[in-house]
């Protein structure tokens, strides 16, 4: 079984802003528009103790389950209204090995036991860093104060 940091070295990831760990698989050489690829893909690591914050994209992102222990991605719609998605292998126990975060959803992921994580990310129409964002704790709680549970674990102060 491989390790979290075999994964980091062989597949040359880097520290995300987000949190975790990323490196670009694939940019497609055709184009969507003037400033995005049709479609774009990465690796992401989570390890023990890492989340991947909220944030937003413009686009729709696929998910993929690669190795490791299951995940939870948290999504909060533009109505407001907290979802969760469970990706892993555990058909039986109601895990995924892709889902679809919908375009315009805030949200992030933690893994669900101890160890590390590894997915695939595909965004199309292709991600750039001008569509996303990256959301405070405290812009956050503002919006959804019903949902802080989550979103002090999934979030950082703007001082941070």
């Amino acid at each position: 079984m491989q390790t979290a940091d075999e994964f980091i070295q062989h597949l040359e990831l880097e520290q995300h802003v987000e949190g975790g760990y990323y490196c670009s698989s694939y940019r497609s050489a055709e184009s969507f528009d003037d400033k995005r690829a049709l479609w774009t893909s990465i690796y992401f690591l989570l390890r023990t103790g890492e989340v991947s914050n909220f944030h937003r994209l413009t686009a729709d992102e696929m998910w993929y389950f690669h190795a490791g222990e299951s995940l939870t991605i948290y999504m909060i719609d533009q109505e407001g209204t907290l979802t969760t998605a469970q990706l892993g292998l555990d058909l039986a126990a109601g895990q995924r090995p892709q889902f679809l975060v919908p375009k315009g959803s805030i949200f992030g992921s933690a893994m669900n036991q101890p160890g590390f994580s590894l997915v695939g990310c595909m965004v199309s129409p292709g991600f750039t860093f001008e569509d996303f964002k990256l959301f405070s704790q405290e812009s956050l709680l503002e919006l959804y104060p019903e949902h802080k549970e989550i979103i002090v674990r999934l979030s950082r102060c703007s001082g941070e």
